[in-house]
């Protein structure tokens, strides 16, 4: 954990799918664990779980598993080959697509049992705004939304912003861009959102940083490898690790939410 032994637990959402927001988690883990942090990435993605296939690690288990009744939480995570300790989702199965906040809080709560050190969290999310995911969202300490350059990706960010801050008073939001063209063109991408935000929701959002576009993206998960590990010195495996450093930059947040949160008993030891 950082040096106020409290593990940082971050949400990575979208506002649609297929604009790599699993890319982001797997590769954000895969870097800060090459930076020396020790790194759990929970799938929470109940319907379409794929963050095992990203790190081309087998999982004997999953979350459905735990919620029923058939293994604990400590017993379906898995060590993946990077280092990272991976909570894996379910896939294919209906009734977990539709958890409600109860199933969400029975799951968050879970981790509270969990006696490892972990540094960060890092929590792979459904696309949209299901309540599930906002329940994981709300039991974060930051949260990364990945938008790409495309309408339909700005409005559906906007629009997961949007219900993020005025419904659940949420802050420490971020963006990441993905797919640019350059850094450049993904701070002006997060510029024109932070306008819309500020003149709409009376809130500003941050920037984080930006993901090149890079071929070597899709090349990876052919070979089911984190672009970190297939192609080391390729453009997005350069910027992965610089939003690594950027990542662990990041000041501790040390305020308790007073709601539902990951690894609420080590809140209170910290206070305490």
């Amino acid at each position: 954990m950082d040096k106020t032994g409290q593990t940082q637990v971050i949400g990575i959402a979208s506002g649609k799918g297929g604009v790599g927001k699993t890319t982001v988690s797997v590769n954000l883990a895969v870097a800060l664990q090459a930076l020396g942090k020790r790194v759990m990435l929970f799938d929470a993605d109940m319907g379409l779980a794929n963050a095992q296939i990203a790190m081309g690690c087998r999982c004997p288990y999953n979350l459905s598993d735990f919620l029923s009744g058939d293994k604990t939480l400590k017993e379906i995570i898995v060590t993946t080959r990077q280092g990272v300790r991976l909570v894996p989702g379910s896939s294919g199965r209906q009734e977990m697509a539709a958890l409600d906040d109860m199933g969400a809080a029975r799951i968050v709560q879970a981790f509270s049992s969990l006696e490892e050190s972990v540094d960060y969290l890092i929590v792979d999310m459904a696309a949209g705004i299901s309540p599930s995911v906002l329940s994981f969202m709300a039991a974060c300490n930051r949260r990364f939304v990945v938008v790409r350059d495309d309408p339909s990706s700005i409005a559906d960010a906007y629009g997961t912003i949007k219900v993020m801050i005025q419904d659940y008073g949420l802050d420490e939001i971020y963006l990441i861009p993905n797919g640019v063209g350059s850094a450049q063109e993904g701070f002006q991408l997060f510029e024109r959102i932070n306008k819309v935000c500020a003149r709409f929701l009376n809130r500003s959002i941050r920037y984080l940083d930006s993901i090149e576009n890079d071929e070597m993206i899709l090349m990876a998960h052919k070979k089911y490898q984190p672009v970190l590990e297939f192609a080391p010195t390729s453009a997005a495996s350069r910027d992965f690790r610089r939003l690594a450093k950027v990542t662990a930059q990041l000041p501790p947040d040390l305020e308790a939410s007073g709601g539902l949160q990951f690894f609420v008993e080590r809140w209170v030891k910290t206070i305490s």
